[in-house]
């Protein structure tokens, strides 16, 4: 019996080798779960174009927006698990699991974590509409009209959503309404009108519009000050704690794709980021590339999926139908 299952799984292996030789032969889609203008599409694109050297077939950059990033994922986590469907996701995908009431996909279960691609952190950004100048400004005056001020997001469930509402627990359970939007670009628009009076944005996009002066950067989270906009102070300067960790992006692919298929994908990305070119434009933008191995990624997204149910408990943050 020990000499069949051996050779089984030889064959399987062999199989799995021969098909990865051939992968890939045909064009590879970039699924990016939200719309197109903000930080995730950003950074697709700066990855899609260097990615499609190393690979040498074209990988397109394809926008499935809608649930907070959900129904990208569910389209992912449903395709062939064949390597050519990728999901660009950021760490959202580890927060779904506890925000919903009922996902139509499990993200530890029907997807592959191929690598982290970047490490990111999130700019409190103002209306320069808005009254308040500072954190503790805002604090103050949302104490003083309980719902009477409000934030934007890119969308129900999304991270910064999340982000705002952990904002709130963490600077004394804030009572500011939530008004979401289809993505960034949208909830960027309403908060240069001043529709919304605040919101998180991704440090890529985020910086660039405080470094333009078109909006207010109010703090930012991590540890330390951004070199991109160096006067804005961090969360915890500004007199609110717990705010160090930050966000991520991640590239995955449907549970089931050949384990040989997502080491070259994973081998390939990391040789996207290491690109000097491709490497200077992400860090110009404030983020950091990474291109982890699988295992570590796997590891560090079961563990953020932790995190997230946790955060959300203490927070008492309601699910979502």
């Amino acid at each position: 019996m020990s000499r069949l299952l051996i050779a089984i799984t030889l064959a399987v292996l062999s199989a799995s080798t021969a098909l990865a030789q051939d992968y890939p032969n045909r064009p590879l889609r970039l699924i990016v779960p939200f719309p197109a203008g903000g930080g995730v599409d950003n950074m697709a694109r700066i990855l899609a174009q260097k990615l499609t050297d190393v690979v040498k077939q074209t990988v397109l950059v394809e926008h499935k927006p809608g649930a907070g990033g959900n129904v990208g994922s569910d389209l992912v986590a449903k395709s062939a698990p064949d390597g050519y469907t990728m999901l660009l996701n950021v760490n959202g995908i580890a927060i779904s699991p506890s925000l919903y009431r009922k996902l139509p996909f499990d993200p530890l279960k029907d997807l592959v974590g191929v690598t982290q691609v970047a490490a990111t952190q999130f700019v409190l950004t103002g209306s320069p509409k808005m009254e308040a100048k500072t954190v503790q400004e805002v604090i103050a005056l949302a104490r003083s009209k309980p719902g009477g001020l409000n934030y934007g997001s890119s969308g129900v469930g999304a991270p910064l959503h999340l982000q705002a509402e952990i904002f709130k627990h963490a600077a004394g359970g804030l009572e500011i309404m939530h008004i979401p939007y289809r993505g960034d670009a949208p909830m960027l628009t309403a908060l240069l009108s001043g529709d919304i009076q605040m919101a998180f944005m991704p440090q890529s996009t985020g910086s660039m519009q405080v470094q333009g002066g078109q909006i207010r950067g109010l703090a930012v989270t991590g540890r330390k000050r951004w070199p991109s906009i160096p006067n804005v102070p961090t969360m915890t300067e500004a007199g609110v704690k717990g705010m160090e960790d930050g966000s991520w992006y991640g590239l995955f692919v449907p549970t089931g794709t050949s384990p040989a298929i997502v080491q070259t994908l994973q081998q390939a990305m990391a040789k996207t980021l290491a690109d000097p070119e491709v490497s200077t434009r992400i860090r110009s933008t404030g983020q950091e590339p990474v291109g982890s191995p699988t295992a570590e990624f796997q590891a560090f997204f079961k563990s953020e999926v932790e995190r997230f149910a946790r955060v959300i408990e203490v927070a008492k943050i309601p699910k979502i139908d």
